[in-house]
């Protein structure tokens, strides 16, 4: 059996970075890219709920459907960042998380280049979830 000849750069990286769930509510679509740049930045591989399957894959199939996908992502991955205010759909990931003892960081987007991180404290929460604040400590 003849060894390959083929050569690429890419063979020559290791690719074990931990995976990131980046968890964002919709209001934060429009930062999609900042935060998964922020993520690789930081060394980890981001998988990104809106960068892989935009918005409810713009609704050509049932919600449920990618509600399931970033489910089964949340439980494969090595940690959840949480990016922004926490939004019903966020909270159930962030409480998916928590069941299965995911390390979870949070992070303020004050402009698409500002990503601060924050304690949960300092976390906030859109109107429907308000109520609920005290899951993240839980």
């Amino acid at each position: 059996m003849q060894s390959s000849s083929f050569s690429h750069e890419a063979l020559s990286k290791e690719g074990k970075k931990p995976l990131v769930y980046t968890a964002l509510s919709k209001h934060y679509f429009y930062f999609r890219m900042h935060i998964s740049r922020y993520v690789l930045e930081k060394g980890n591989v981001p998988l990104n709920p809106f960068m892989l399957f935009d918005y409810f894959l713009l609704d050509s199939v049932d919600r449920d459907l990618v509600r399931e996908a970033n489910n089964s992502i949340v439980l494969r991955v090595d940690e959840i960042w949480v990016f922004g205010s926490i939004s019903n759909g966020v909270l159930a990931e962030i409480l998916l998380a928590k069941k299965h003892h995911k390390p979870i960081c949070y992070f303020t987007v004050e402009k698409p280049h500002t990503i601060v991180p924050v304690s949960v404290e300092r976390v906030t929460m859109e109107d429907e979830v308000r109520e609920f604040h005290y899951l993240l400590h839980a």
